[in-house]
């Protein structure tokens, strides 16, 4: 005990700071000593060798030395990026460094003075080490070796252990070793050993002693040791996450004979049920000596079959029922409105039928390929004597710069010819790549693009414009049996590809589509090929469009089949919207759609609007409940960009919430525009349109902004376009269809009995519709007279505008305007518009004020 004053405190009670300092001084004298006394080698001399030997490493990575872990660290973080690169690029560049490597040693190789080109994109120093680390030591498993220099850099640089480094170290070497080993059993070719040479050559020795077989066994032993040693997996534990272990069935031996312990577990399992089911048994209390209630014990486990808690509950629910108050509280069975038996199925189809959608125009007629005129002979231009120039052109081209080529071919489309050649061993795709205007210039041709490598093929392609080119009608289009015969939801055929092929897409798998291209490039004409598409493939019950045209000249010519194919919102006159106003509205009224139809879809419990119909011609969902059919919304907005300018971020948020929501319930986008810019289209709305399309644009710029890479820059125009569904980019030649073709096939449907009016939207109503705006009229501004005669005057609603001739704030002119707009005098706001003044003259508004009191 030690003494404080007049009270006594206990060892236990010291702070913990005295005997750990304590402790520390101690180990450190003995360690002073230690280090002293001479190396005894009959005393322990294993460990003391490797104490020496550790020693002077870890005091040159000891905290204290800073610079050196910072410098160290950066090389080593520094060298794990230049390694982890060299390794990547070393799988597409090793067949033409290989043999420099080879035929040179590592001296002649690095330090030569000759100029030796290699492949590898990290120079010669990249080049060795890749080879020397894949191909003559560990193969794929060297990539543990950037990862552990990146690990302990980063501790270097940091002090952060990203994991524990001991662990990481032993488990990389062991790791090295074994997949090395591993994967060179898979290796049959001995250009590129998968497991290095290491594991190519042990490979070799073990089959040659073991057998393919034998060999196999060994490897999965060896690598089945390593896994067990390396991370000690609880195989069991595995086994039942995946529903392997089968539980044992619980046996009871009679009680009777049995000890003390599993008498315990019992009673205490049984304490638990008395608890939960208070009316089934007395309470059993644990003091109580366990042997008074081994005969209850018993008689509970043989009844074990027949739980009795629950059977007592069940039987008293409905006398528990009776005892409530039938007043007050009613237990009523919802009856499951929706769901039908397949007896009750049966019996409707035999009775009624699917449901046909079409049945309202039963006697609608598809659109004949007669209304169209075939423009093109689909034959092409092409001779040989220009296909052999061309070819004799490139090649002469190419050898200016010492690019040899082994082999090219040629493939004609309507307005250019594909070149595929295949370059000599060695050659970079980049030399190439980077002569587009040489070979433009030596065949005097504009729109020269090169695709290198063409995806999928291994060769690089140069597309040379035709001299002649042909035109691609939609005629032929349509009336191609691969458009006739297609099962697609949306099918939209757009023209021809390459190598003379029709060339489709499911606008329902899309789901959206950005058409971009300069003035006169086609963008209106690749609109009207879409339409006509789908109004050549579907029934109105399937499709409805929604038009928005700024211009109010380009889609005018739909308004004719308004009550077949168009939606509107009620209270319209017109369908095909025009109107800034009204598109906004329209746009609100959409995601009022998307979301009811959302709500049916949950209701339904499906997924999309494919299986929503599906079931519903199937007659398996009620119609009083709401269900119904959907056909197809396809809203096409051209000139976006003028829309974006007039209506301003009003439109911004519907748009959004439609390409982000819309494609699972079948409303789909199509947007038009010049250049679809940040201030255009924001990032948000562009991530969600896959589908792209490019026609001829004046920069590369534009052409990064339309489609993320360049190439529309390099079209020759006249329909001449680039579709994008991601990464893949196809040129094709737009189908042309002209305005008399439109119109003739717009008079054909709209000649046809149709429904009583468009498809008509959810109402919306806007912010016209709250004229007071809040604002007390009884509290008038003293300046509210003079402010309406200055409205009035100059025929312009603005606050800045009693600002100037007022001499008043901006709030007090914000407050008179929101007055005056409440009274009637202005109309509501509109964006960037200027306001609209509803009173023409003075003495109109003298009149007016004199009825507002």
């Amino acid at each position: 005990m030690k003494k404080k004053g007049n009270e006594y405190i206990a060892p236990d009670e010291i702070t913990p700071t005295e005997p750990e300092k304590t402790a520390k001084k101690k180990k450190e004298k003995q360690a002073k000593v230690k280090e002293s006394e001479p190396a005894d080698s009959t005393t322990e001399p294993t460990e003391k060798r490797k104490f020496n030997f550790f020693k002077p490493v870890s005091n040159f990575f000891a905290p204290e030395n800073r610079r050196t872990n910072l410098t160290t660290g950066a090389v080593l973080v520094l060298f794990s990026v230049y390694q982890l690169l060299s390794f990547i690029s070393y799988f597409f560049t090793w067949k033409a460094d290989q043999n420099l490597i080879l035929n040179k040693g590592f001296f002649s190789f690095l330090f030569s003075t000759e100029e030796v080109e290699v492949a590898n994109h990290l120079g010669k120093l990249g080049a060795w080490l890749s080879h020397q680390f894949l191909y003559e030591w560990f193969g794929l498993a060297s990539f543990f070796f950037p990862m552990l220099f990146f690990v302990f850099g980063i501790f270097l640089l940091f002090r952060i252990q990203l994991v524990p480094l001991q662990r990481a170290l032993a488990r990389s070497v062991v790791g090295i070793i074994i997949l090395s080993l591993f994967l060179g059993f898979f290796t049959t070719d001995h250009s590129f050993p998968y497991g290095g040479s290491i594991g190519y050559h042990f490979n070799a020795w073990l089959k040659l002693s073991l057998g393919t077989a034998g060999a196999l066994l060994f490897q999965m032993v060896l690598v089945f040791i390593t896994i067990v040693q390396m991370f000690n997996p609880d195989f069991r534990q595995m086994a039942a996450r995946f529903g392997l272990k089968k539980e044992e069935p619980a046996t009871h031996e009679p009680l009777t004979e049995a000890t003390d312990e599993p008498d315990l577990k019992i009673v205490n399992t049984l304490r638990e049920e008395d608890i939960i089911h208070e009316k089934v048994s007395e309470p059993i209390d644990l003091k109580d000596d366990l042997s008074g209630h081994e005969a209850q014990i018993n008689i509970l486990v043989e009844d074990e079959e027949e739980p009795e808690p629950e059977i007592k509950e069940e039987a008293n629910l409905p006398e528990e029922l009776e005892a409530l108050n039938t007043d007050e509280f009613q237990v009523e069975v919802a009856p499951t409105e929706e769901t039908l038996s397949d007896d009750d199925l049966k019996d409707l189809s035999k009775e009624f039928g699917d449901y046909d959608p079409k049945l309202d125009l039963s006697s609608y007629m598809l659109p004949s390929v007669d209304l169209m005129e075939n423009y093109g002979g689909n034959q092409t231009h092409v001779t040989k004597e220009e296909l052999e120039a061309n070819k004799n052109r490139i090649v002469e081209a190419l050898g200016y710069y010492n690019i040899e080529i082994s082999k090219i071919k040629a493939t004609v489309g309507p307005t250019v010819t594909l070149y595929e050649i295949v370059p000599a061993p060695g050659v970079r795709i980049s030399k190439i790549k980077n002569l587009s205007d040489d070979i433009a210039l030596s065949l005097a041709a504009n729109g020269i693009r090169i695709i290198a490598p063409i995806p999928g093929k291994g060769t690089i392609g140069i597309e040379v414009p035709n001299s002649k080119p042909d035109m691609v009608s939609m005629r032929a289009l349509i009336s191609s049996e691969k458009f006739q015969n297609s099962d697609m939801e949306l099918p939209v055929v757009l023209g021809k590809t390459i190598s003379n092929e029709t060339f489709m897409f499911d606008l329902a798998k899309a789901p959206h589509l950005l058409c971009a291209g300069a003035t006169g490039q086609g963008k209106s004409v690749g609109l009207n090929a879409i339409l006509v598409s789908l109004l050549y493939k579907k029934h109105p019950a399937q499709i409805k469009f929604v038009m928005v045209d700024p211009k109010k000249v380009e889609l005018t010519l739909y308004q004719k089949i308004e009550r077949h194919f168009l939606a509107k919102l009620p209270d319209t006159e017109e369908a095909i919207i025009t109107d800034t106003s009204k598109v906004v509205n329209t746009m609100k009224s959409l995601c009022i759609e998307m979301d009811d139809r959302y709500e049916l879809l949950k209701n339904a419990q499906v997924r999309d609007i494919k299986e929503y119909n599906k079931k519903f011609i199937a007659r398996k969902l009620n119609p009083e409940k709401g269900h119904r059919y959907l056909p197809y919304i396809v809203v096409v907005i051209d000139e976006f960009a003028d829309l974006i300018m007039t209506a301003g971020k009003e439109i911004e948020h519907p748009i959004a919430r439609l390409a982000q929501l819309a494609r699972a319930i079948g409303i789909h986008l199509i947007v038009a525009t010049q250049r679809p810019s940040v201030n255009v289209i924001t990032g948000m709305i562009k991530a969600n349109f896959p589908a792209r399309i490019a026609f001829k644009v004046s920069s590369k710029i534009d052409s990064r902004t339309i489609l993320d890479q360049t190439g529309a820059d390099q079209l020759i125009g006249r329909g001449d376009m680039l579709i994008s569904f991601g990464n893949d980019l196809t040129r094709l030649q737009c189908g042309f269809v002209d305005t008399a073709e439109v119109e003739r096939i717009c008079d054909f449907i709209g000649g046809q009995r149709g429904y009583e009016s468009a498809l008509l939207l959810p109402e919306y109503v806007g912010e016209e519709g709250e004229s007071d705006l809040g604002v007390d009229m009884s509290q008038k501004d003293s300046l509210f007279d003079e402010s309406a005669k200055l409205v009035v005057v100059h025929q312009q609603g603005s606050a800045s505008l009693l600002q100037r001739k007022l001499s008043i704030g901006y709030n007090r002119a914000g407050r008179i305007i929101d007055q005056l707009e409440a009274a009637g005098v202005i109309g509501p706001f509109k964006g960037s518009k200027a306001r609209e003044v509803l009173i023409s003259d003075l003495s109109a508004l003298e009149l007016f004020l004199k009825n507002l009191g």
